[in-house]
């Protein structure tokens, strides 16, 4: 009887999320790291162009990161895998919102999202030699009223800083949720349902 072997990626995310999700679903990867804030690579910066809207920046991102990883790989000579990318925002009221400069921002943040709705975007792009795919999960979140102590609570938690919209679904602001309509693995900032179609039509056995 043959082994079950797990597929095995290139991801080009330092997102321990996204990284939890790809384990949760069987894939192995390698990651491939790109330069952080603020000394960014220019050819996957996380720059809003102006006029754009949340959709088609979080789409250009994810293709920007797959398409630069994929250089990358012929830059250093490793061997050619599906490269697998991801980039998540959150749209409220057509206002695109990431993750937060410092505390005060991030409170900021929260208090906008206090007691409404709000859309996360999350685009998963896949590249491997002349092909490059991608897929859009859209997610609407529901806020409970938040109060100053709920808000200073979560920040002084440190939680909010490395997520877009200054929360992650799956640590303490699940207490904030009232209700989701969509992806709570795309609201995580991997749709698995997206990743494993997108995986499986470069031939990956999932």
């Amino acid at each position: 009887m043959a082994l079950n072997v797990h597929p095995r990626i290139y991801l080009a995310s330092r997102s321990p999320r996204r990284r939890e999700l790809l384990q949760q679903i069987g894939v192995d990867f390698d990651t491939v790291m790109f330069r952080a804030p603020p000394r960014e690579d220019e050819d996957v910066s996380e720059d809003v162009l102006a006029g754009e809207d949340p959709e088609t920046y979080v789409v250009r991102v994810a293709i920007a990161k797959a398409a630069g990883a994929l250089s990358r790989l012929d830059w250093r000579r490793l061997p050619r895998l599906p490269v697998l990318s991801a980039d998540t925002t959150l749209d409220l009221d057509g206002a695109i919102i990431g993750k937060p400069d410092d505390a005060a921002h991030a409170m900021s943040i929260l208090r906008d999202l206090s007691g409404r709705s709000h859309r996360v975007l999350t685009a998963v792009a896949v590249a491997l030699d002349d092909r490059l795919e991608h897929r859009l999960s859209i997610s609407t979140v529901h806020f409970r009223e938040l109060d100053d102590r709920d808000i200073a609570r979560y920040v002084a938690s440190g939680e909010p800083f490395d997520k877009a919209g200054a929360y992650g679904i799956q640590g303490r602001a699940a207490s904030f949720i009232r209700h989701i309509e969509g992806s709570y693995s795309g609201i995580m900032g991997l749709p698995l349902f997206e990743t494993t179609g997108l995986l499986r039509s470069f031939g990956m056995d999932l």
